[in-house]
């Protein structure tokens, strides 16, 4: 890092909301919101009255069966996943131009393996990895995905099969040709061809009209290495030594969690669906579904889940996480940061706060073993019980969850007026995007 001042913490979790940085020239378009207005979402500041869907009146054959037109020089392509060479050709297209500090000393660091859990989960369709290539050259210059989900809303009780959109990542050179447009619109001519008319994503920028708001929260593991990369600073009246102390962990679990396991599935899916009821917005996992997304593909190095057993071998808790590092750039004595991002859990105790408490801790000290330095989360689920006493600390990052195509009464994303952290309040938002 040189001479140059430490970055705190804060300051990098705020990128992790953002998907790719935005010019200026593009900030004043989404001001304006020149594409948004076109599209069937809630107007800003619009009165939401009755819940549902925006625009019902299609059909897949209504749908055009061709592409929509490109800027001459450009195609579209089918990324093909099983294909090494074009998940290499994924992974630098996102390495150099979806998320990174201003000094660009760090980056995320996808693998191979990562893509494969993210983007073919069951159900999945090729199609919906939609890429644009440069025609001379055949290089993959913007991409956009799909992956299905099944969303259901408890306070209605409807249920609506839906996708995630996810990996909108554009070149840096072309952020001037308003190609984000296009890709949404391309995405989701080919989402409606199934016959599927709504889709939840996240960003952190404003647009028409979040349903929600839930803001990062983030727990040091290893302060000495966040220090070193200029990721922490160290605050006034405090030592290193006192700050290790302060987020040092124990080896030991206290639930004594094992690794979830295929014959787990059942029964975790069933704990978690009945925790579940209590949030406004959730996923509703098939058995297969959710095997993937919490097993990946076996001994995963991606996603990692863990069951808490009483006495009579039955599951009373689980808790999952999914590992994202950077790549830290620019450093003699690191490469690579250890993220963790807290995915789903749930317990059948009514003791929520302790009981939440102890389980995330569990979590913690488990992350250290795959090398975690700093744990992520969000105000979502019922992360408001733990945050205090696991030692976490609010980032200047929120994350604004959007439904296409569907009007919804606003939901709690656990956070005040002031932006500030509802303790030991159920948040609204039960779902959790990558």
């Amino acid at each position: 890092m040189g001479d140059q001042p430490p970055k705190s913490i804060e300051e990098l979790m705020k990128l992790l909301a953002m998907g790719q940085e935005l010019t200026p020239s593009q900030q004043k378009e989404m001001k304006d919101y020149r594409f948004w207005k076109t599209q069937p979402v809630p107007h800003l500041d619009e009165k939401i009255t009755k819940e549902g869907p925006i625009d019902k009146l299609k059909t897949p054959n209504d749908i055009p069966n061709e592409p929509l037109p490109l800027i001459k020089d450009f195609e579209w392509v089918t990324l093909d996943i099983g294909n090494d060479s074009e998940l290499d050709e994924l992974y630098k297209l996102l390495y150099d131009n979806y998320v990174e500090d201003t000094d660009a000393t760090f980056r995320f660091k996808y693998s191979h393996e990562f893509f494969k859990w993210a983007l073919k989960p069951p159900g999945w369709k090729k199609e919906w990895h939609c890429g644009v290539r440069v025609k001379e050259t055949g290089k993959l210059v913007a991409f956009i995905a799909a992956t299905p989900v099944t969303i259901k809303l408890n306070k209605s009780g409807t249920t609506l099969t839906s996708v995630e959109i996810n990996f909108l990542c554009i070149h840096k050179k072309l952020r001037n040709k308003r190609l984000a447009p296009v890709l949404i619109k391309e995405i989701t001519r080919r989402v409606n061809k199934n016959d599927i008319w709504q889709a939840l994503y996240t960003g952190g920028s404003i647009l028409p009209t979040p349903l929600a708001t839930c803001r990062y929260q983030h727990r040091p593991i290893n302060w000495s290495k966040l220090h070193d990369v200029g990721f922490s600073h160290l605050p006034p009246n405090q030592t290193k030594s006192s700050m290790v102390a302060n987020y040092a962990l124990s080896n030991q679990t206290k639930l004594k969690p094992r690794l979830m396991e295929e014959h787990d599935v059942e029964q975790v899916l069933q704990l978690l669906h009945k925790y579940q009821e209590k949030f406004d917005i959730v996923q509703l996992f098939k058995p297969e579904e959710f095997k993937h997304w919490m097993l990946g593909n076996g001994n995963s190095n991606v996603i990692k889940a863990y069951v808490v057993e009483n006495e009579k071998g039955d599951i009373t808790d689980f808790f999952s996480y999914y590992l994202l590092p950077f790549t830290v750039l620019e450093n003699t004595h690191h490469d690579e940061l250890g993220i963790a991002y807290l995915f789903y859990y749930a317990t059948d105790s009514k003791e929520i706060k302790s009981r939440l408490t102890d389980l995330i801790n569990d979590a913690l000290i488990t992350a250290k073993q795959f090398s975690v330095d700093v744990f992520n989360c969000l105000t979502s689920q019922d992360n408001s019980f733990f945050l205090k006493n696991c030692k976490f600390g609010s980032g200047d990052g929120y994350l604004n969850y959007y439904l296409f195509n569907y009007k919804l009464f606003p939901i709690n994303g656990g956070i005040d007026e002031d932006k500030q952290v509802k303790e030991d309040e159920t948040s609204g938002v039960g779902v959790v995007l990558l």
